[in-house]
């Protein structure tokens, strides 16, 4: 077990760095998607520069649903373990010294509509000149080739256009989305995925390469059978509510304190369970449920007979009684719950992040994955404000003077 938790008293911790220590990833581009893809990559070791315009911070600092003395909190968890810089990109200058921090990386992250590098004179082909080994990973709403290449793109419409929220809601109802930007979280995981994959192939070839994601094909890989379904039978699947339609039992069932729990037993194995935690182990040889695909035919009547003996007793004794008898069963959690969830605090999962703007400790997800030898943790929280770290990493990183970083600050460079 690892423990990804960060110290409160401290705005930045020594603690080991993860698998990644030594990898130095730029971070360009705002909001959600390639962000969060650095922010895996900071999760695991990396040492990641944030570089924001001069007076043009990312929007996602003030983003949160939670307000206190002016601070919202999405960013202490978006923005953790990296260092933040300013840097004027459409300056000859600014384009100059990014060049000079290419040559020094091992990973550029970038989320600009296709060609804005390109046009700012530091696309791939310029960063690769300078630095034969760099991967450059590309997250757009629609990828860098095609007839949509050049359209915004944001999560929503990627879902959307993806056939991902199709899938969403219940038959009949407009589908809902779910309340998070989901499209732009996969894409930050494939994005992320992607700079591993290239970062291994590079000590094969010693060359970098383009890592190219998109938020519409992230939303189309997660959708298991949908595609061949569709075109071996032409089956077009739409929302099924609480279920998975053909998939049975695995749905929310009634309790006897009002409140709901999900049942996963469509296994055979954990079906026969199931009917004897029940108290019907005939129920396993009836020829309506005897298999997967008798049990897909007849899961109304199924949920039905689950739902009747489920209301009979409260949450926490079907917990109990299903545990017991080795069927998957949980509850349906609110935030609340999670937070206070003894296994996934075990797991260092409800993690302290220490705020050094609101000056105090804020709770957020730990790191995922766990490595048994080279674990990864949260070394900071977001930092305070566009630039702070400036004179650490161009003094550090480039080796330029006090006097050559105010000269820079003077004349809006940074």
């Amino acid at each position: 077990m690892t423990d990804n938790t960060v110290a409160p008293a401290s705005a930045e911790s020594t603690a080991p760095t993860g698998p990644l220590d030594g990898v130095t990833v730029l971070e360009l581009g705002t909001l959600i998607a390639g962000p969060h893809a650095a922010r895996l990559l900071g999760d695991m070791g990396a040492d990641v520069i944030k570089i924001e315009p001069p007076g043009k911070p990312d929007p996602i600092r003030t983003w949160g649903q939670a307000e206190v003395d002016g601070h919202r909190f999405y960013w202490t968890v978006h923005g953790r373990n990296k260092k933040a810089i300013t840097l004027d990109l459409r300056s000859d200058r600014g384009r100059e010294i990014f060049l000079q921090l290419a040559e020094r990386a091992d990973i550029i992250v970038e989320n600009f509509r296709p060609g804005t590098l390109e046009r700012l004179g530091i696309g791939p082909d310029e960063l690769s000149e300078r630095n034969p080994g760099i991967i450059v990973v590309r997250v757009s709403g629609y990828g860098q080739t095609g007839p949509d290449a050049s359209r915004a793109g944001y999560a929503s419409v990627a879902e959307a256009a993806s056939g991902l929220r199709h899938l969403n809601g219940y038959p009949g109802q407009l589908p809902p989305r779910l309340a998070l930007s989901l499209g732009d979280t996969l894409a930050g995981m494939f994005a992320a995925q992607g700079a591993l994959a290239a970062l291994y192939r590079r000590t094969v070839t010693g060359k970098g390469q383009v890592v190219d994601t998109s938020l519409i094909e992230s939303c189309v890989a997660v959708q298991e059978s949908t595609i061949p379904d569709y075109d071996v039978g032409g089956v077009v699947r739409g929302p099924s509510g609480t279920r998975l339609d053909g998939i049975a039992p695995s749905n929310l069932y009634p309790t006897a304190d009002g409140t709901h729990v999900i049942i996963a037993a469509n296994q055979d194995s954990v079906f026969a369970r199931l009917c004897q935690a029940m108290g019907q182990p005939e129920l396993a040889t009836d020829e309506r449920f005897a298999d997967h695909a008798a049990r897909g035919r007849n899961q109304d009547e199924l949920d039905a007979l689950i739902g009747e003996w489920s209301s009979q007793h409260s949450a926490d004794k079907l917990t109990e009684i299903l545990s017991e008898a080795g069927v998957v069963v949980g509850p349906v959690n609110t935030v609340r719950e999670v937070v206070a969830d003894p296994h996934l605090r075990a797991r260092g999962m409800i993690a302290e992040h220490y705020d050094e703007r609101a000056h105090r400790t804020v709770l957020g997800p730990g790191v995922v994955p766990q490595f048994s030898d080279t674990p990864g943790g949260i070394r900071r929280a977001g930092p305070p404000a566009p630039g702070c770290d400036n004179d650490a990493v161009y003094g550090g990183l480039l080796g330029l003077s006090a006097a050559e970083i105010d000269e820079l600050r003077a004349s809006g460079v940074i």
